[in-house]
């Protein structure tokens, strides 16, 4: 499942990066988005949501919430 289906409030770990898109797999690795790494979904809005990885709270898009693997 991604984040987009996952659960607001529950804390997952990051299964895989599900994209083509070389900058964008750049970006998530930036951020700290990479297999087993733990990810806790805050808050889902229509065209975002607010993650936490490492004590960073991150805004995202739907698009690099759906490329994340939970």
């Amino acid at each position: 499942m991604n984040l987009l289906e996952a659960e607001t409030g529950k804390t997952y770990t990051i299964q895989a990066i599900d994209t083509e898109d070389e900058d964008m797999n750049a970006f998530l690795f930036h951020l700290g988005c990479y297999s087993g790494e733990p990810v806790t979904i805050m808050s889902k809005k229509k065209n975002s949501c607010i993650i936490v990885i490492k004590d960073g709270r991150y805004s995202i898009d739907n698009i690099l919430a759906e490329s994340i693997i939970v």
